[in-house]
């Protein structure tokens, strides 16, 4: 077996200087929001452009960092339950801040989720592809996330040549009984794919980075059916390092 050189990651060339914050977990109490944006206004920056690593712009996380921006009054009550609990509280800075748009349907995104397919695919002509994302509760936000997907989708399925690519996505702050519906949903859509092509389904998630749901929530959830799966997120990427770097420079000249 041959081995691949490492890839060499470079850091995101913004044009200044750069600080990470977390919205929940155990990077929330050390890299906070408040935090970040006035340790760039002790830099004298002009102003500061937020690049949230989200799928969807149609999220109540993403409300949440447009509502921590100062940007919007109002927020997800569930959200401003936890908020105190963690330190997570709004930005006190006078610069102004500006937030980007999340992944969306960005070609970024379908690049990487294209490269995470065929990595796993022994013939794609043959093959299905199924994608899956962690996606929000709200019926209303569900289709506004859908809509983006399934343009991401068809540009993968454009760039890999998958015979069938399907998307959908499954929440786990759901209710139990809502949650069951969209794992058995996703299960059918599997079977089906399976059915139709006579071989094993290559399975990517949708989401971020590696962790919980990727490594044991959605092994438990397809356990059993005919599949190809690695886990594999979008992150690390040279890609998402270009979409972070277009943000920057493009969302400035946006409306707040």
């Amino acid at each position: 077996m041959s081995r691949r050189s490492p890839r060499r990651w470079r850091p995101a060339a913004t044009g200044g200087p750069v600080r990470v914050a977390f919205l929940m977990g155990e990077g929330a109490a050390t890299h906070k929001f408040a935090d970040a944006a006035q340790q760039l206004e002790a830099l004298a920056v002009q102003q500061i452009v937020v690049v949230p690593l989200l799928v969807s712009s149609h999220s109540a996380h993403y409300s949440q960092i447009r509502w921590l921006a100062g940007l919007v009054d109002s927020i997800d009550p569930r959200l401003a339950e936890h908020m105190p609990h963690m330190g997570v509280e709004r930005a006190k800075v006078r610069v102004p801040i500006r937030v980007a748009p999340a992944l969306d349907d960005g070609a970024e995104m379908g690049d990487v989720l294209a490269e995470r397919a065929s990595a796993l695919a022994q013939s794609p002509r043959k093959q299905a592809l199924f994608l899956v994302a962690h996606g929000p509760n709200d019926a209303g936000e569900y289709a506004l996330w859908m809509e983006n997907l399934r343009r991401v989708a068809e540009r993968v399925r454009g760039k890999t040549g998958f015979r069938d690519v399907r998307v959908d996505a499954v929440s786990d702050d759901a209710p139990p009984h809502v949650r069951a519906e969209a794992v058995r949903r996703v299960r059918e859509l599997i079977a089906l794919q399976q059915a139709a092509t006579q071989r094993d389904v290559v399975v990517v998630p949708i989401l971020i980075s590696r962790g919980k749901i990727t490594r044991s929530t959605l092994v438990k959830d397809l356990e059993g059916l005919p599949i190809v799966y690695s886990g594999a997120a979008l992150l690390p990427h040279p890609a998402l390092v270009r979409w972070v770097e277009a943000q920057v420079r493009e969302t400035p000249s946006r409306a707040p």
